[in-house]
């Protein structure tokens, strides 16, 4: 089961670029339900996620390079691109995943949060650097953003 938020990010905190990151691609071979395929750094995955905005499930099973490939030609739609750093939200556990994108969508920042249960993530305060929620509206999921 994956809990999360999703915020839209107008100005990234001072130094986020010194956390460490990931470069991600991913595209999508469905929409409803959800069903892509990821390459992140050296890693590849085929991913399955339910129906939901906040809380859904999510399946996450590993590829090859060159299964990727061959999932990565039959997508339907845009092939994202971004970099995501990981920095740690102060005064909890919890970690910001801040996704900074390039290529088509160059300029769109996004951070999420994942919550280990319903109650955390109802009651979560975000930062003062975090834009506008866009959790339940649903305009921001990068499954959506593919299809634009």
């Amino acid at each position: 089961m994956e809990i999360e938020r999703k915020y839209l990010i107008d100005h990234p905190p001072a130094g986020y670029d010194s956390h460490p990151s990931r470069a991600i691609e991913q595209a999508y071979l469905c929409t409803e339900p959800v069903v892509r395929v990821r390459k992140e750094d050296d890693s590849y995955y085929l991913t399955y996620k339910g129906k939901g905005l906040m809380a859904r499930e999510e399946y996450n099973l590993p590829l090859t390079r060159e299964a990727y490939l061959h999932l990565l030609s039959k997508a339907d739609g845009n092939v994202l691109t971004k970099r995501r750093y990981l920095i740690p939200l102060e005064g909890t556990e919890l970690t910001v995943e801040l996704d900074v994108f390039s290529g088509k969508f160059q300029g769109l920042v996004l951070a999420e949060v994942e919550f280990p249960d319903q109650a955390s993530a109802d009651a979560f305060l975000p930062p003062a650097w975090f834009g506008r929620e866009v959790t339940f509206t649903g305009e921001y999921q990068n499954s959506r953003l593919s299809r634009l």
